[in-house]
This record gives C-alpha cells, structure tokens and sequence, in this order.
C-alpha cells in the first residue's frame, strides 16, 4: 500500500458511470493515510449520492458553489488552498471542455481555477467522445497548462463499446498520487530543449521548413518539470501554449537556435535536441518578394550548423540526447547517429506514415545507448514523453555516479 500519510487530497467527482470507481479510490486514499475531502458536480450526485463519499471520507461532501451552510473557514478558495492536490476522477468530457475554456459555472470548475497546487483530470466518457477532435484539443490543452491527465484506459465500457476512454482503475490512480509527492527524479537538474521546427526564409514571403509540430517536445518539458528539472526551451515557431515554468526562448531560424543553444549550454547538465532544424537554408535570402518569372526556379542551399554535433564536441559538455526520425532502416540510422556525433542517447521514431511522429497526438520510440536499447510502444506523446524523462533520467543518473 502506498503512503501518503499526512497529505490533503480534494477529489472532484462529475457525471458519469465511472463515478462509482472513485468511492474505492476514497477508501484506498483513506487507508494509505492521507486526508480527502470530496467536491462533486450536479451530474455526479445523478450517478451516486453524496452520503456514500461523507461515510467514506469521513467529511462532509462539497456540492454547491453558493453554500449558506458551509464552514466560513472552508469556502471555495480555503478549500482550494487545502488541498496538496486536486484530482478530477472521473472527468467528464463536457468537464473537460469547461475546464479548457476556463468556466467556474459549479464549485469543482471554481476550485480548478482557484488551485496553485496541481491538478490532475482522469478522462471517462465513450470511445468515440474520447476520439472527437475537439476531446482531444481540450486534453492537449490541459496538458500545455500542465494539467495532469492520467488515462483514459482502453477496454469495454459500460455502453458496451471496446476503445480508450475508460478511467484508470482506483489501484492506478492511487500509485499515481503516490508518485506526485516522491522527490522529482531531476530535482535540481538543469535542461536545455529544443524542439519545433526551424524556417529558412527565402525571401519575406516564402521559407524553408518541415512538418514538426512542437508537440512532442512540449511534452518532454511537461514531463521534466514534473520530475522537477529547470527547463530551458529553445522553441522554433509552434501553436503551442508554453509551460509557464519553462523558461522560454523563441527563435525562428537554424542560425538563431543555434545562437541561443550555445548561449545558454554553458550553464546546462542535459541537453536533448527534440528540434527538427533544417539542414540547408538559403545561401542568398532575397530582400524583395521573388516573383514568378519562369517555369522553374532553383535555389543554392548551404548548410546548417549542426547544433547537437557542436554541444556534443564542448570539453565540457551536458548529457546529451539526440532524435532521429527516420522513414526507413531506423535503427541503422539512428546507431550511425549516436556514434557519429557522441550522443549518451537517441530516441529514434519512424515518420511518414501518418501514425505516428509529425503532425499527430501520437508517437513510438526506439531509445539506444552505446551499450542498450529500449521500446516505448505507441502511446499519446504526454505518455510518451513521461516514460522518455524517466529513461533519460535514470540513464543520466547512472553517468553522474
């Protein structure tokens, strides 16, 4: 049983079948220790009625945004700042989409906006709401706010379909609390990242770029400052919501990344070059618009500096971590890189599929070192990127000691 003895959880229940589940996950919290108080929407009381969580909690249950007999010293903002974490299990799709448009219409959306601790959502609903592009929009902007997302699990649901969209059993959710309050894996580590793609103008209209959409390396820096690193982020031009602890740097160019990297690389213990920067750009970049005056065009391309190469070379260098995307032989490929530019790790994905890598929620790795290599199956890119920090930080432990 895990231990939480002595920490404040505020659970926030909404309206779904899932709402069961979370009266065992009360008990479980209960009997590793810790101290829960539960605030539930108006839809939820339709599924289980609030004397179930009082018995269980031991604590009256939260129900109402505007309570006449509610405790002065335990009003919607008290009972945000009490809490050492909010969680929302189950949380809603209709939830979801309030919480990303910042409505505080009941008290859990209240108390969500009112918490400077964190708060984690456990997504419920049907497989196909859990599809909808706007589900996953709100989920991915949550997540950009560093809003804990946890699941949803795949399987059958209560309406008889099989997909993803149930929540994490109460066991999960338990073992993931748990995990919050253990000491971050790269407390006190320095890391530098730079992710999106680059642009290389060819004259003030048009440039030079590729598909990276940033997201992946947005949920690399999620999930370090979860573990609790200091993150740098060199970002090349995204539609991204930055994590507001990241220190952000934005640059457009190869040449400007390049600047800003060893600006700062100095000062860094991990480096990981998530960027997909262009190779080439333009040797002579026009001043003026060029204009259509023939059936072909060509363009003389020079290289780029190649950043990872040149951090990997300082005397005095972080661990660095390089990525590879590949459309064929990605293992080849991706070992020839590693030892070509004296990389500790490579996280290599194959591209060009639609699956997975650019321009998609999703994403596979193959992660090798000089001496071992790993898979992280197909999985959203927070998940991802979770299980990528915890490699890297156990690998970059182990070339500290």
């Amino acid at each position: 049983m895990q231990s939480l003895s002595n920490k404040k959880i505020l659970l926030g229940i909404t309206g779904g079948i899932a709402a069961y589940k979370s009266a065992e996950l009360v008990r479980l919290l209960i009997k590793s220790g810790a101290e829960v108080r539960v605030v539930m929407t108006p839809s939820a009381q339709e599924f289980v009625q609030p004397l179930t969580y009082q018995a269980l909690s031991g604590h009256r249950v939260y129900t109402d945004l505007f309570d006449g007999e509610a405790d002065s010293a335990m009003d919607h903002i008290e009972l945000a700042r009490w809490c050492d974490l909010l969680l929302v299990a189950p949380a809603s799709a209709d939830f979801l989409g309030k919480m990303t448009a910042g409505y505080a219409d009941n008290l859990l959306l209240t108390l969500c906006l009112a918490s400077k601790q964190p708060v984690a959502v456990a997504p419920a609903m049907n497989q196909q709401m859990f599809a909808n592009a706007s589900t996953r929009d709100n989920i991915n902007q949550l997540s950009s706010r560093q809003v804990l997302v946890w699941g949803p699990a795949d399987g059958e649901q209560a309406c008889g379909d099989i997909g993803p969209g149930r929540m994490l059993e109460p066991e999960q959710l338990l073992n993931n609390i748990a995990q919050q309050f253990r000491p971050g894996k790269l407390t006190g580590v320095k890391l530098l990242l730079t992710v999106g793609p680059t642009r290389e103008a060819i004259d003030p209209v048009r440039y030079i770029s590729n598909r990276s959409s940033g997201k992946m390396g947005y949920a690399l820096a999620e999930a370090a400052l979860r573990e609790a690193a200091e993150v740098t982020l060199v970002s090349g031009p995204v539609s991204l919501i930055p994590p507001s602890a990241a220190r952000l740097v934005a640059v457009e160019s190869a040449q400007q990344m390049y600047d800003a990297v060893m600006q700062q690389v100095g000062t860094q213990d991990l480096f990981i070059a998530c960027a997909a920067v262009s190779d080439y750009r333009v040797d002579q970049t026009a001043q003026h618009k060029l204009k259509k005056s023939a059936d072909t065009m060509s363009l003389q391309l020079v290289p780029n500096a190649d950043i990872l190469t040149a951090v990997s070379a300082l005397e005095e260098r972080p661990f660095c971590v390089g990525f590879a995307a590949e459309t064929r032989d990605l293992e080849k490929y991706a070992m020839q890189k590693l030892e070509k530019k004296k990389l500790d790790m490579i996280a290599a994905n194959k591209v060009g599929d639609g699956s997975s890598g650019f321009e998609t929620d999703f994403n596979q790795l193959e992660v090798f070192w000089r001496d071992g290599h790993h898979s992280i199956e197909r999985a959203s890119k927070p998940e991802i990127a979770k299980q990528l920090i915890d490699l890297i930080a156990g690998r970059y432990t182990c070339a500290r000691s």
